[in-house]
């Protein structure tokens, strides 16, 4: 699955403002009252076991995209262990893109999952139920859009690397406040561009946060969003061998997929 980020030509003041709400929200919620046990910066996925753990994309691409190079590199590298949880989740502000995922993955470690008030549903069986019939644009080629292309009465995918039928990144802005049904990549919080998009939603559209950076936390509810579908571990040793070893989304085993709902 190739994720994608959707890049918008906003303020820069502006956006860095903007894009921490939510991660300011997201950290007010956490008990960070508990070691850093464990992190693997894998090829495709970062785990961190602190209670829990906890997963996130690691977006290769776009972190050897940054310049100056020295932007996507992990300035502490080797030495992560030696911070405290506290210190680690803080991470997730970083523009620096590996540092600000290994943060988006200590986030999701520390999140104490209401697993009664989750489902275990796939997001694409979500985004398929709500966008029969419907307008649906969804941000990042996932491996349910050939079966969307069939349901949805008009189908918009936004991919920073695009495939055939896809659309480039700079269409956000045009598609997305006409669509019924959105989907969004849990790694627009990676790279502080989820206020943004969220913007540019509809206010009665339904808006579906997905992926394993995703927090699979309440909070994104009073932030426009009506469904987040995360990942929930676990066999931690089990998902952390696997992400270490270069495994994609599809190849980490002991985890299960999970969904809640506004």
């Amino acid at each position: 699955m190739s994720i994608v980020i959707l890049a918008l030509k906003v303020n820069s003041e502006n956006a860095q403002e903007t894009s921490m709400t939510i991660l300011d929200d997201l950290l007010s919620t956490l008990n960070t009252d508990t070691p850093v046990r464990d992190i693997r910066l894998g090829l495709f996925h970062t785990g961190v076991l602190t209670r829990n753990c906890g997963l996130a994309s690691t977006l290769p691409r776009d972190a050897l995209k940054q310049r100056p190079l020295f932007q996507s590199l992990v300035q502490e590298a080797g030495f992560l262990m030696d911070k405290s949880s506290a210190e680690l989740v803080q991470l997730a502000y970083s523009d620096n893109l590996p540092e600000a995922t290994i943060g988006m993955a200590a986030v999701n470690s520390l999140i104490d999952v209401d697993e009664e008030r989750c489902s275990v549903l796939n997001a694409g069986d979500l985004i398929a139920e709500k966008g029969h019939g419907k307008k649906v644009a969804i941000v990042g080629h996932f491996p349910f859009v050939p079966k969307m292309r069939e349901i949805a009465a008009e189908l918009w995918v936004i991919e920073k690397n695009p495939s055939e039928g896809d659309l480039e990144e700079d269409a956000g802005p045009r598609v997305l406040p006409e669509a019924d049904v959105v989907g969004i990549t849990g790694a627009t919080l990676t790279n502080h561009t989820f206020d943004q998009v969220v913007e540019l939603c509809r206010p009665d559209a339904y808006v579906v946060l997905l992926g394993d950076s995703t927090p699979l936390s309440p909070v994104l509810f009073d932030h426009g969003v009506d469904a987040v579908s995360g990942t929930w571990v676990v066999d931690p040793d089990l998902a952390l061998r696997c992400v270490s070893q270069g495994a994609t989304f599809r190849q980490i085993k002991g985890r299960k997929l999970l969904t809640m709902t506004r």
